[in-house]
């Protein structure tokens, strides 16, 4: 029994140390290639196939140079207003989410995600709630933040994140809902992108609610106060 139980801790620790050793190579790979596919990806072209639709899955990954800055300026209004400042994590508003969360018990869950770990969870992890999950994204999220530069987090969650159905990255977004490259994109339309990230497959830069459009006016106002990123 001792020896069995001293071999299942010798194979423990070895799983451990194979995964910090593989997270680690696969996080400094990514640091220079573009990340190939994502779960999500996957798991909406099951859901798409599950449906009886054609799979669909477009995606066009362009280098930060090739993306209009006011995209990224869009972004951090309305998703990460310190993304610059923070390490990864947005401790105020966490405190402010899990307040406002308590007072609204049985309703909408307020989220309080930073860009770095939305781009942790996008690239690295599968989309669920659970702790677990929860774990991994602390964990990855702080790997990026010390392997990557914020610049190419920031490139990797343009190219990387979901922006309608079967639609996915920024250059995908702009030929589709404005026909023209990620790098022409105007301020309006960097905003209306943005206005959708939270819930990409109920709007549509396409077809914006009247909800989306204030919210567009809301980021492209407070667009003027936020610092543009020195990239």
């Amino acid at each position: 029994m001792k020896k069995r139980l001293q071999s299942l801790l010798r194979w423990t620790a070895r799983l451990i140390l194979y995964f910090f050793a593989f997270s680690i190579l696969l996080t400094v790979f990514y640091r220079f290639v573009p990340p190939p596919v994502t779960f999500l990806m996957l798991q909406r072209c099951v859901e798409q196939k599950s449906a009886g639709k054609k799979m669909k899955l477009e995606k066009d990954w362009v280098p930060m140079k090739e993306i209009s800055p006011a995209m990224a300026l869009a972004v951090i209004t309305s998703e990460d207003q310190k993304f610059e400042e923070h390490s990864g994590f947005d401790f105020e508003a966490i405190e402010k989410a899990q307040k406002y969360n308590e007072r609204k018990k049985g309703k909408k869950v307020k989220g309080a995600s930073t860009i770095s770990q939305q781009t942790a969870k996008n690239v690295f992890l599968w989309p669920a709630r659970s702790y677990i999950r929860k774990g991994f994204e602390v964990y990855f999220t702080f790997l990026i933040e010390v392997l990557w530069s914020k610049q190419r987090i920031m490139e990797v969650y343009l190219n990387e994140i979901e922006m309608g159905d079967g639609i996915y990255g920024v250059e995908a977004a702009a030929q589709t809902y404005f026909h023209k490259p990620a790098s022409k994109l105007s301020l309006g339309e960097a905003a209306l992108i943005a206005a959708c990230l939270p819930n990409p497959l109920k709007w549509s830069p396409a077809k914006p609610t009247a909800y989306i459009n204030r919210k567009k006016a809301w980021i492209l106002r407070h667009m003027n106060w936020i610092e543009k990123p020195e990239w």
